[in-house]
């Protein structure tokens, strides 16, 4: 195995020693308001705000801060949160580089996935920009947050530690002189009925121009790319105009980018590309409906304005994800209290059945409950996130395995080896703890799968649950990144008419926002692809990516600086080269 252990093992260190000082600093930013949902007006009338982000990460050169620019919203889109006026976007850059973007080499700007916030970047864009340090060139990362992510309320989280947290999202607990105020229900959300594509890439534009004055340098500097549907946003981006005219091509998207990157994803607009990354329970409407009357009903508000489930996939189970996390980075190997101390109702009750069920039996009589078993605080994020457990290919990682007692196959809502639904449930084997009441469950870190003390798990019919070469991605890194960013890893409100737009492609009033379809060939394209992600298997003609061997859909995002192979992390080592490349 690789010199990634004595990492892992120096994280936790750092982690323990760094807490006291950690929580200080986010309880100075949370009395500042910076990371309250009306952050920026807290700190007065100015246009922009720039917050350090404190980080347990390992020192590796890079430092973080979180940006705030105030770009209000049309008055057409009506009553909205103050909050709601403002872009925000997490700035990675070498420590030892020009403070100022403008003089930096490159500067690469990302837009996430659905249900995926700017925070999900987090280990992609601090080992970039630490790999092009390396090789003496200065460049920035922006990862990119959605809009309306401005109605997530991060308080709890911000807390640094989980406890808190619970009592403040189910309990009425205040942190910091301020309580939760609920979850934002549909009757709330009339705004985002217009928070579509053309918004969307609006905002991009506007956020550039506004950080980036000068068009020559955007055009020579600024690398435009993103995650999943990311890659589609950043193909009508490139084919946008923005001036109204045409004939005028200063402002068109193609020139506010030197070149494209594409992570799991292609630089398209046409979403069926990604088919597969949307998961198939949400309450996305019957696209058959139209354009007009899906307008009318988002308008009216018959129609769900944010994309979710009424379980599985909302803000309330968004947000246990980040409170999964917080306990991983608290206290990894301790056993974890989570689900105990949670309320009990159907959203829930009914999401843990689904991630925690052997078979349909089960998930229909709730016997053995996830409750029944003891799991390590790791464990809990690794059965919420793994490839082996997670059943849901858009979410899943690969983070290592279960540990410490028998597992079994997990053959809900999927059989093992069955390829029926692949591309909504992957097709890693599932695995499951095996006996309730029973030993302390741990969690196997995705550099000691295959080492000497490796039980070595295989399914019934004998194929192995995993090996060395599957896993790529450091719990630990990952349990920062979701338990530790100002702005959220998981997305709780992600807009309906984003999606709808897209898959109301062909309609005239979409079709209308492509002005130059030649902006998607116009500059140099990476692709990364993950090896077992959403496209494998299925590679667009003439693309010709990287592929990332054994990378799940999320890794290309999360995986470990070192790889259990001893090489650098292909992901990032291919954007630093890229924006080390000639225009």
């Amino acid at each position: 195995m690789n010199t990634s252990r004595s990492k892992g093992s120096s994280w936790r260190g750092a982690a323990n020693a760094g807490r006291t000082w950690r929580g200080a600093a986010l309880a100075a930013l949370l009395t500042a308001g910076a990371l309250t949902a009306a952050a920026p007006q807290a700190q007065g009338e100015s246009a922009r705000t720039e917050t350090p982000v404190a980080s347990t990460h390992p020192a590796d050169g890079v430092v973080e801060s979180v940006v705030r620019v105030k770009v209000p919203l049309p008055q057409s889109f009506g009553a909205r949160p103050a909050a709601c006026d403002w872009l925000s976007y997490l700035r990675y850059r070498a420590a030892d580089g020009p403070s100022a973007s403008a003089d930096a080499d490159r500067i690469l700007v990302a837009q996430p996935g659905i249900l995926e916030g700017a925070g999900a970047f987090d280990s992609v864009a601090r080992d970039t920009v630490a790999q092009a340090a390396a090789q003496g060139r200065h460049i920035e990362f922006w990862a990119l947050d959605r809009r309306s992510n401005c109605l997530e309320d991060p308080t709890g989280i911000a807390s640094g530690d989980q406890h808190t947290a619970v009592d403040y999202y189910y309990r009425g607990k205040a942190v910091g002189g301020r309580t939760f105020a609920g979850f934002v229900g549909n009757d709330q959300l009339g705004w985002m009925a217009k928070l579509g594509i053309q918004q969307t890439v609006r905002d991009e534009y506007d956020l550039l121009t506004a950080e980036l004055p000068d068009p020559t340098l955007r055009k020579n500097k600024v690398l435009c790319g993103g995650h999943s549907l990311g890659g589609v946003i950043t193909g009508y981006f490139a084919a946008a105009d923005f001036d109204g005219n045409p004939a005028t091509t200063a402002d068109a998207g193609q020139n506010q980018c030197a070149g494209y990157f594409a992570l799991d994803t292609t630089i398209s607009t046409d979403l069926a590309d990604l088919s597969g990354s949307i998961p198939d329970d949400t309450n996305l409407p019957d696209i058959g409906l139209g354009y007009g009357v899906v307008r009318a009903g988002l308008d009216s508000g018959v129609l769900p304005r944010s994309l979710s489930a009424p379980v599985l996939l909302n803000p309330e189970t968004m947000t246990l994800l980040a409170i999964a996390g917080l306990g991983a980075v608290q206290n990894p190997g301790g056993e974890s209290d989570l689900l105990s101390t949670l309320p009990s109702n159907v959203n829930i009750e009914t999401t843990n059945r689904f991630l925690f069920s052997k078979d349909a039996a089960t998930f229909l009589t709730g016997s053995p409950s996830v409750k029944d078993f003891r799991l390590t605080n790791d464990a809990v994020l690794g059965a919420l996130m793994d490839d082996n457990s997670v059943p849901l290919a858009f979410l899943q990682s690969s983070v290592g395995f279960f540990d410490g007692g028998p597992i079994i196959d997990k053959n809900f809502p999927a059989t093992n080896g069955s390829s029926d639904n692949s591309l909504l449930f992957g097709v890693e084997y599932k695995a499951i703890p095996a006996q309730p009441h029973g030993p302390l469950y741990t969690w196997r870190n995705y550099d000691r799968v295959g080492a000497a003390d490796d039980p070595g798990y295989r399914s019934a019919d004998g194929t192995p649950f995993t090996n060395a070469s599957k896993e790529v991605t450091d719990i630990h890194e990952l349990a920062r990144s979701m338990g530790e960013q100002p702005l959220d890893f998981t997305e709780q409100y992600f807009p309906t008419k984003l999606v709808t737009d897209l898959e109301l492609a062909t309609s005239p009033q979409v079709k209308q926002l492509l002005v130059h379809p030649g902006g998607l060939t116009a500059n140099p394209t990476l692709t990364v692809l993950a090896g077992d992600g959403l496209l494998a298997g299925r590679v667009p003609a003439g693309l010709n990516p990287v592929i990332a061997p054994g990378y799940q859909h999320l890794d290309v995002l999360t995986a470990a600086p070192v790889q259990n192979d001893g090489r650098p992390e292909v992901v990032s080592s291919s954007l630093a080269a890229f924006a080390a490349s000639p225009k």
